[in-house]
């Protein structure tokens, strides 16, 4: 990674909002829907559907401000507690959990629930179970080998990483270091979901290039069976956005649990 061309998640941060607005809003050019929304959400449904995938405690820990996914983890779990690494992100998350002025919309999330689960008139339900089920956000520190030191969390039923991984880690090393990190949470027993981008080098967040570490979905696969994980589900789609914010070619989507 030349550090002069890219900013570094870990160390520079984002802006959480602008982040938000590019990747994930419901503006009428963002050209991402279909990649960085209606696909995770389709398969974290078929994911949670199946019934395997359950319990007390999820742990999520992905980049910036990002929730939509949790919507359909919600109603999985009695608790959620979310983990950023920055302040800017955790302040942005708390404007949406309390309602305040300014919180970022994710009114428009409903739509792609209607049409994988089929609920149409339960949009008051699903805001209000997710709002609930978020007990904590927390700051986290991925240089740390307990991310959230000194706490220790117990152990989840479910740890759920969308991107984070892609943008904290620099090569192939520091990916597996970090990976190694994030299924120290988890319960012997519990599940991993991996939402992830393939072949990207950098996101575009306003003016400021971000590194993303590239890798494939052969590279991903390997590090969760050396890992001794069991891949129950890997997904890849195609990338749809015609934009140059960031050069992904496919989305990913894993789900795994320990052998």
């Amino acid at each position: 990674m030349d550090s002069s061309a890219h900013k570094f998640y870990p160390v520079h941060g984002i802006d959480s909002r602008e982040h938000l607005e590019t990747y994930f809003s419901n503006k009428t050019d963002m050209v991402f829907r279909d990649d960085s929304i209606q696909f995770p959400m389709e398969c974290l449904h078929r994911a949670f559907s199946e019934g395997h995938i359950n319990g007390d405690l999820l742990i999520d820990i992905s980049v910036g401000s990002v929730i939509h996914h949790l919507y359909t983890a919600s109603g999985y779990f009695k608790q959620i507690l979310v983990l950023k690494c920055s302040e800017q992100c955790i302040m942005e998350l708390n404007k949406w959990i309390n309602t305040r002025t300014g919180a970022f919309d994710w009114s428009h999330i409903m739509e792609y629930i209607k049409c994988t689960e089929g609920n149409s008139d339960q949009y008051p339900d699903k805001y209000m179970t997710l709002k609930t089920a978020i007990t904590k956000i927390m700051k986290c520190n991925t240089d740390k080998e307990n991310l959230t030191d000194p706490e220790v969390l117990p152990p989840a039923d479910c740890v759920i990483s969308a991107w984070m991984l892609d943008t904290i880690s620099k090569d192939q090393d520091d990916y597996i270091n970090n990976f190694r990190k994030f299924v120290k949470l988890l319960k012997p027993e519990g599940y991993l979901i991996l939402i992830g981008t393939l072949n990207t080098t950098y996101m575009m967040v306003g003016q400021d290039k971000v590194h993303v570490f590239r890798y494939d979905e052969k590279f991903a696969r390997k590090v969760l069976t050396d890992e001794g994980f069991v891949i129950d589900h890997c997904a890849v789609q195609k990338r749809t956005a015609d934009s140059d914010l960031t050069d992904y070619e496919a989305l990913m989507f894993i789900t795994a649990h320990r052998d």
